[in-house]
């Protein structure tokens, strides 16, 4: 679907240049947005393989274990079977974490695994509350440390890097409890499958 919105974007777009004599800008426009992604990519790889990394040496110390027993009676009430059944408590757990970081990319690999396993004991296709929720909760996250809006302003030359936090904060607090809230609502209208 992203794909065909892409598509349907790129062909406008030229489409207009074409009317406005002004394909020179569009080719050259193209050409530097290529590489400034390639520059932009190559200055994340760092910042993301130092949290991914970061994630992966607590799961294995056993600090992702230990913050699961803390976060157990906040996550109990936002994934009530999960935890009631002790599936993929874990992986939740460090999901959570990662995006509390701000490190989204090392969450979806987390998220990927919990919902396998979730999905693993259960007959039918349809995606769970639970699975909704850490899906909500991966787009809609609260990101105590925003470590790749951060890369992102000190990669494109900004000159102030962190004055940005307290709004995340704000923002991406009140989107979580907001989606939280939204698949409670939803999952007791439409029934958990």
């Amino acid at each position: 679907m992203l794909g065909k919105c892409f598509g349907v974007l790129s062909v406008v777009s030229f489409f207009f240049a074409v009317i406005c004599h002004n394909t020179g800008a569009v080719c050259d426009a193209i050409v530097s947005g290529a590489s400034k992604s390639v520059t932009l990519t190559i200055s994340l790889i760092g910042i993301m393989t130092l949290w991914s990394g970061f994630m992966n040496v607590l799961k294995q110390a056993g600090i992702i274990k230990k913050l699961s027993r803390l976060l157990r009676p906040v996550l109990r009430l936002i994934f009530p079977k999960s935890f009631k059944n002790g599936v993929a408590t874990e992986e939740i757990t460090a999901c959570i974490s990662a995006n509390l970081l701000g490190i989204a990319n090392a969450a979806t690999p987390l998220a990927i695994t919990a919902i396998e396993k979730i999905q693993s004991g259960r007959k039918t296709d349809i995606a769970s509350s639970d699975m909704i929720t850490l899906a909500v909760l991966g787009c809609a996250s609260f990101n105590l440390v925003p470590t790749t809006v951060i890369a992102i302003r000190q990669a494109a030359g900004a000159s102030i890097t962190y004055e940005i936090m307290f709004p995340v904060w704000i923002c991406s607090g009140l989107c979580m409890v907001l989606g939280v809230v939204l698949c409670r609502i939803l999952g007791k209208i439409y029934g958990d499958t």
